[in-house]
C-alpha cells in the first residue's frame, strides 16, 4: 500500500506484539498501540497513523498487491487492475477466465481464484470496505494505455513509487525485467544489468527528464 514510515522492522514489531495479523488490522492501530513499540515517540507515531490513513485512497493495483495473494506480484496486480474496475469484479472471475489475460500463468490464475473462494478472505475484503479502503477504480484509458515501462538505476527527482504511479495513472504498466514487449526503459544513475539487456534488445531508452515530459511532469 506504499505506506510511508512503515518499514519491514516496524511490521515485524507489530506482529510480535500481536497488534496486526492482516492488512485490515493496520487501519485499527492507535497512537497508544504504536507507543508500545521500541523507537516510537509522539511524532513518529502520528506520522505513521497519518500515512496509514492516506493509504486508504491508493489505487486498485496497490490494494490487490497488498492483499498478499500468492504469486501476485506488482506486475500481476497492475494487469488485474487494468482488466477489472473493482475488487468485487475480480472476486467473481474464474481461474479459466483469468488465464485469458496475457501475462498471467496457471499458478497465478489458480491462486487468485482460490483466494477469493475462501470465506476468510471475503470477510477481509468486507472489513477493508467498512474501513473505507478504496476498492473501485475507473478504468484507465490514458495516452499510455497498455504501454510497459521498466525502471533501472536511481532517479534524482522522483522516488520509484511516485514514478511508477505516474505511469499507472496514465494507463501504463511497470514491469520488473527487460523483454521485447517493454515499450520504454527509464534509466537513472548507476543502472544495472537490466540496462545492458535493454540495449541488446534494442528497446527505447529514456533518461529521467524525457520520461517526465512523456508523463506530463515539469
Amino acid at each position: 500500500m506504499d505506506i510511508d514510515h512503515l518499514g519491514g522492522q516496524t511490521v515485524d514489531k507489530l506482529i510480535d506484539k500481536g497488534l496486526i495479523d492482516n492488512i485490515a488490522d493496520l487501519y485499527s492501530l492507535t497512537k497508544e498501540d504504536l507507543m508500545k513499540l521500541e523507537g516510537f515517540k509522539d511524532k513518529s507515531a502520528e506520522n505513521l497513523l497519518e500515512s496509514i490513513e492516506k493509504s486508504k485512497q491508493q489505487g486498485l493495483a496497490r490494494l490487490i498487491y497488498g492483499l498478499g495473494i500468492r504469486h501476485v506480484g506488482k506486475f500481476a496486480a497492475q494487469l488485474l487492475a487494468s482488466q477489472y474496475s473493482s475488487i468485487d469484479e475480480l472476486a467473481k472471475v474464474s481461474a479459466e477466465e483469468l488465464l485469458q489475460i496475457h501475462g498471467l500463468g496457471d499458478k497465478t490464475a489458480e491462486a487468485i481464484a482460490t483466494f477469493f473462494a475462501t470465506e476468510e478472505n471475503i470477510e477481509l475484503i468486507k472489513k477493508l470496505k467498512d474501513i473505507g479502503i478504496r476498492t473501485k477504480e475507473v478504468k484507465k484509458t490514458g495516452e499510455l494505455s497498455g504501454k510497459k515501462f521498466l525502471f533501472t538505476g536511481s532517479l534524482q527527482t522522483l522516488s520509484r513509487p511516485d514514478a511508477s504511479d505516474l505511469v499507472i495513472k496514465k494507463g501504463g504498466m511497470v514491469v520488473s525485467s527487460a523483454g521485447k514487449d517493454v515499450d520504454y526503459v527509464i534509466v537513472g544513475e548507476d543502472p544495472g544489468s537490466k540496462y545492458e539487456k535493454a540495449k541488446k534488445l534494442g528497446l527505447t531508452i529514456l533518461d529521467e527528464a524525457t520520461f517526465k515530459k512523456l508523463v506530463g511532469v515539469k
